[in-house]
């Protein structure tokens, strides 16, 4: 039994709790998880028993307690320094950190816009300027990191790392609104949709039975999505 304990929220909806599942998932670090259901009468009384902010994730081992999500990423790297949980490269290892950061604390014009939501895909409409503004630098960003340093594989630094953890929600979020990107965001966010862990979150998103009706309030449903386990047997 491991001795790190992820608390997370709905599969089909939680970002963050996204980003913290994947990276352990993503490099074979075994943990035990708790699911809260989110927007129940009892949701903030559940978390708080973990949580002290009463928000998730929240990654437990032993004694200790970690509650933010760049912090968790910290604290993944000090436990496993075997793993590549960063680029080894300095220069890449810096960047992948900026950019991570980046991610942590900007982007609301996309992040408020188009909450993750896996459950179907949606009409493509103006999103309004703050969208345009993030979707660009999201260009920028991504396309400078492959340019310097992703010649080694897929993923913005190469190797999946922390960066790509981090990005994932927003790679669901371009696909689930139609947000219109270039070829070599596309590549990218491609790689990462079809990771191995992030095929399972997906599967494992599917079999939860919780629903947010709000997150679909003024859109237009194009597809209602099935399980990533039935679209590979169709």
């Amino acid at each position: 039994m491991s001795d790190l304990h992820l608390v997370i929220a709905n599969k089909l909806y939680s970002s963050w709790s996204l980003r913290a599942w994947l990276l352990l998932r993503a490099f074979d670090i075994p943990f035990r998880e708790t699911v809260i259901a989110m927007y129940k009468p009892d949701t903030r009384e559940k978390i708080l028993a973990y949580s002290p902010t009463g928000k998730v994730p929240v990654l437990m081992r032993g004694d200790m307690k970690v509650w933010e999500s760049l912090a968790i990423v910290e604290s993944v790297a000090e436990w496993f320094p075997d793993k590549a949980i960063w680029p080894t490269d300095e220069a890449a290892r810096a960047h992948a950190r900026a950019a991570a950061s980046e991610m942590h604390a900007g982007f609301m014009g996309l992040r408020s816009a188009c909450p993750m939501n896996l459950t179907k895909t949606f009409l493509p409409k103006d999103r309004g300027d703050a969208v345009v503004a993030d979707v660009q630098r999201l260009g920028e960003l991504w396309g400078d990191a492959r340019n310097r340093f992703g010649a080694d594989g897929p993923y913005l630094y190469g190797g999946f790392s922390a960066a790509d953890a981090m990005f994932a929600p927003v790679v669901s979020r371009l696909r689930t609104y139609g947000i219109e990107i270039s070829p070599q965001m596309q590549t990218y966010a491609d790689a990462v949709w079809d990771h191995p862990a992030f095929v399972q979150w997906r599967a494992e998103a599917f079999e939860e039975p919780w629903f947010v009706a709000h997150y679909e309030e003024g859109e237009t449903p194009l597809e209602v999505l099935v399980s990533p386990a039935e679209e590979r047997a169709a």
